[in-house]
């Protein structure tokens, strides 16, 4: 005879192994739902990331594709950001997207380091001159310039071949981002601000115009797809911090000691005060095709990564528009003038402009470089070039990945 009480011990154990039973089984279902989503996730990143790579190796501006075997449809736009491309890959599965942003251009594979335009007097030195790479001059003699009781010592590697008097052409993007109207902009008062007083906007978002109403940008973290614009000037200070941002002004001035990487679009001037970092990719530049002055001076001890570019000057005013490197000074990329250059710091890339100039105490030189270094050797092996030219047979490769 079964006790009553052992009955219900029975009936709790019983009980209890269904409850145990019921939740293996739910734990089991529930790794299996997460197993299938890692797995998916990880499918959709391998196919965005292949879908990138297909999308360096066309060249296309945009295309949609669909994988038959998992169904994750995925495409890819290059569009324009300032002086840059961008390239947007988005993987989509159902409900689930797994987006991809990143600049893009060509490798850097120009063994160019100097053309100087073949319309004026040849090339000269006087001190330390360093000139290493292929050159384009107006003759193939670089003599010696006395200017100084000091010696003076040319380092001249590569070839020397004969220039025209006409620099190679700049890509028309180039014109199109200065002739860009500026649609109705925001104030920064009016935009809200992430976590940590970050001000960012998604390269996966519609571009953000902002105007300023005040020529000095203070104390403001600002990061991602934004068009900073000005009527007659902007200031950066060394406090703010800026990434990946445009900056659009007849005259722009970078304090001493900024960091960070912008693209300074300008019309008539721009400035960048001693120990200014530039971090990669930066784009500084000018386009002026009026008979107003325009300069750029770079001071002293500033490293810039990315491009330095003047262009659109006319013929008769090439000496009223220049480009100004001072002492220890670094330029990691091409330097790019319509204008006259005067180069007494350091250039690791590609050189190109009508004149060249320098200035002493004693006088003006036209064509005479004074302790100036152009080596293209010293850029690095993964550099990727500003899209100065239009040039489709170079491969894409990634300067950053901005998402």
């Amino acid at each position: 005879m079964v006790k009553a009480n052992s009955l219900l011990y029975a009936v709790y154990v019983c009980l209890l192994v269904s409850i145990l039973c019921g939740a293996l089984l739910y734990f089991s279902s529930l790794y299996t739902m997460l197993n299938t989503f890692y797995n998916t996730r990880e499918d959709m990143y391998v196919q965005n990331e292949s879908i990138l790579n297909y999308a360096l190796t066309q060249g296309d501006e945009e295309n949609t594709m669909v994988n038959k075997e998992n169904g994750i449809v995925s495409n890819y736009q290059m569009k324009s950001h300032g002086l840059l491309n961008v390239i947007v890959v988005s993987s989509i599965l159902k409900n689930d997207t797994i987006a991809s942003a990143h600049f893009v251009g060509h490798y850097a594979t120009n063994t160019t380091a100097l053309y100087l335009s073949n319309f004026s007097n040849d090339l000269s030195y006087s001190g330390n001159v360093t000139l290493i790479g292929d050159k384009l001059l107006p003759s193939k003699f670089i003599d010696e310039k006395y200017i100084t009781s000091a010696q003076s010592n040319l380092k001249s590697i590569g070839r020397i071949g004969l220039s025209t008097s006409v620099l190679p052409e700049i890509s028309p993007d180039f014109k199109k981002v200065f002739e860009e109207k500026k649609s109705a902009g925001f104030f920064l008062k009016d935009i809200e601000k992430s976590r940590d007083s970050i001000y960012f906007n998604s390269f996966l978002s519609k571009t953000i115009e902002v105007e300023l109403n005040s020529p000095l940008l203070e104390n403001v973290i600002i990061k991602g797809n934004f068009i900073l614009y000005a009527k007659d000037s902007i200031t950066i200070s060394a406090n703010d911090v800026l990434e990946d941002v445009i900056i659009k002004a007849p005259i722009i001035k970078i304090s001493k000691g900024f960091k960070g990487n912008i693209q300074a679009i300008a019309t008539k001037k721009i400035v960048i005060e001693d120990d200014v970092i530039l971090n990669y990719p930066s784009v500084m530049a000018i386009y002026n095709t009026s008979n107003e002055k325009s300069e750029m001076t770079i001071n002293k001890n500033c490293s810039i990564y990315g491009a330095v570019v003047l262009f659109g000057t006319r013929l008769n005013n090439i000496d009223d528009n220049s480009i100004v490197l001072k002492e220890d000074t670094k330029i990691v990329g091409d330097v790019y003038c319509t204008g006259k250059l005067m180069v007494y710091g350091s250039v690791y890339g590609s050189v190109y402009t009508n004149k060249i100039f320098s200035r002493t105490s004693s006088g003006n030189y036209e064509n005479c470089i004074i302790n100036g270094e152009i080596d293209v050797t010293k850029r690095p092996n993964y550099f990727i070039s500003i899209p100065l030219f239009k040039n489709k047979n170079e491969p894409y490769g990634i300067f950053k990945k901005v998402l």
